[in-house]
Parts: structure tokens; sequence; C-alpha cells
């Protein structure tokens, strides 16, 4: 087993902190990328990649808040830099499916002259029980535009195994994975599934992309209002209504159905349906 540590950048993230534990249980060591860590790694402040970098054997790269957003690709330009002058051994970077900005960072890492794995992945199930969508399942209403568009949400749990896998396996070097469920489904199917766990009356409520606009500008502004509409424009416009094999291919076993995603959540009590 390697000795040389792991970087995770994000490791308190969705991906990232499943991706840390899971490393540290499987005996790795794991350089957590965070603001707080011994070894600091702040995406606002470049003087600490460096050092995050100096000595790993590889690191994850998940960008916050977005690759949409402006000077993402510039910051993952000089990430890839300084990993190759570091002598980083392969960088695993989460990506979007569907995602204009994130190809651009794609292409950034593939021609980095470092060894890459990409991991573009569809929406996340978790983002219903930890994520922005978990207060409208307490709710009962699921308000998002797309219509009836189909979306192969994933498990946030195959993401990181995959990129587990390419963290640690030489045989996932140069891959693209494209990581998605299953099955495709709509928002109301989500809501369906999401309310049979539960024993709740939950349901999607459609509504235009200027709405979704309006609703986040009250949120967090017009800038971040802007970046996700874009997103969300891109992203269930209808491009992405179609299966990756990308857990198939890693992992050599099927993904997990979003109806286990949230029998699994129940259980977890990620609604706190006890209260």
């Amino acid at each position: 087993m390697q000795t040389q540590p792991i970087l995770v950048i994000g490791a308190t993230g969705k991906t990232g902190r499943r991706i840390a534990k899971t490393l540290s249980e499987n005996g790795y060591t794991v350089r957590h990328g965070t603001r707080a860590a011994p070894i600091p790694f702040d995406w606002d402040n470049q003087a600490t990649w460096a050092p995050a970098l100096d000595g790993v054997s590889a690191a994850y790269i998940s960008y916050f808040p977005d690759l949409a957003f402006p000077g993402a690709a510039e910051k993952i330009e000089t990430l890839s830099a300084l990993a190759k002058a570091a002598d980083v051994g392969r960088l695993v970077l989460l990506s979007g499916r569907g995602e204009a900005h994130a190809e651009v960072c794609e292409d950034i890492v593939r021609n980095s002259g470092v060894d890459f794995t990409l991991v573009r992945c569809a929406w996340f199930a978790q983002n219903f029980s930890e994520g922005y969508l978990r207060d409208p399942v307490l709710e009962g209403v699921i308000a998002m535009p797309g219509g009836d568009v189909a979306e192969p949400i994933v498990d946030v749990d195959d993401i990181a195994a995959v990129a587990v896998a390419a963290l640690t396996e030489k045989k996932h070097s140069g891959k693209l994975y494209e990581i998605t469920g299953p099955r495709l489904m709509t928002f109301a199917e989500m809501a369906a599934d999401l309310g049979t766990a539960t024993g709740r009356d939950i349901r999607h409520m459609p509504i235009t992309f200027e709405q979704f606009h309006a609703g986040l500008v009250q949120v967090g502004g017009e800038f971040i209002a802007d970046v996700f509409t874009g997103i969300a424009r891109e992203t269930l416009g209808g491009r992405n209504a179609w299966l990756g094999d990308g857990v198939q291919r890693a992992l050599g076993r099927a993904p997990r159905d979003f109806s286990t995603f949230c029998r699994k959540a129940v259980a977890d009590s990620a609604w706190h349906l006890a209260e």
C-alpha cells in the first residue's frame, strides 16, 4: 500500500467526506483539503495550494461552489500546474454532466501532464437529504423547473466509491466515467419515491426557470441566482436524459437505485422522521 498521503479537496463536502472516510478505513493516509486542516487548503487563498499538494500520491479535486462559477477554470489550471510541479501521481476531478464550463475544466486536467481520472456526475440524490432540497422534502413540495425532463439521479455513495477506486488503482488512469443512477426519473417520480419511503405526502410542483431564478435571488442574491439558474437550464434541458455506465465500468456492479437511497436516508433519520 502507498505510504504517501492522498489529498481530498473539499473533505467536508458531500463527496469529499465520504471519500476521506473510506480511504482512512482502508488504511490510506488522508490529507484533508479544508481551511481548518493542519495543512490547510483554501480555494480563495492560492498560497495554500502548493503546500497541500506537496508529497501527496494523488489528489481529489472538488471545486466549490461549482465549476460553472467565473474563475473556476483559471484556478483548476493553476492547481493542475502546481500538481505537475509537485509530481503528484494522479488528479481525480469531480465534474458535472452537460455543463460546458465543467468540460473546459476536464480538458485542463486532461492536458495537464498529470495522470488523471474524470468523474462526471449526474444530479446528486443527497441534495434531497443533505442539500438545498431537504427543506422542500420536509415541507412536502419540491418546486423545480425542467418539467417532465428525466434525470439519471445518482447516489453520492457511488460517486465516492468510484473516486476512491480512481485514487488508489492504476487501472483507472486516463478514464472518463459518466456516473449516473440506473434509471431516468422525473422530479415527479423522485417525489413519489420519497413519499413512499417517508410515508409522507410529497409532490413535485413544476415551476419555470424564471421562478426558480427569483427564488434563488431571495436566498443568495442575483449573482448566485444567475449561475445556478444557468446550470439548471443546461442540465435540465434534456441533454442528460440518458444513462451512463461509469459505475459499472469502474466498480463492476450496478449503481444504487434512488429508492434504495430513499430507504437508507430514512433509516439514517435524514429527515428527522422520529421527531
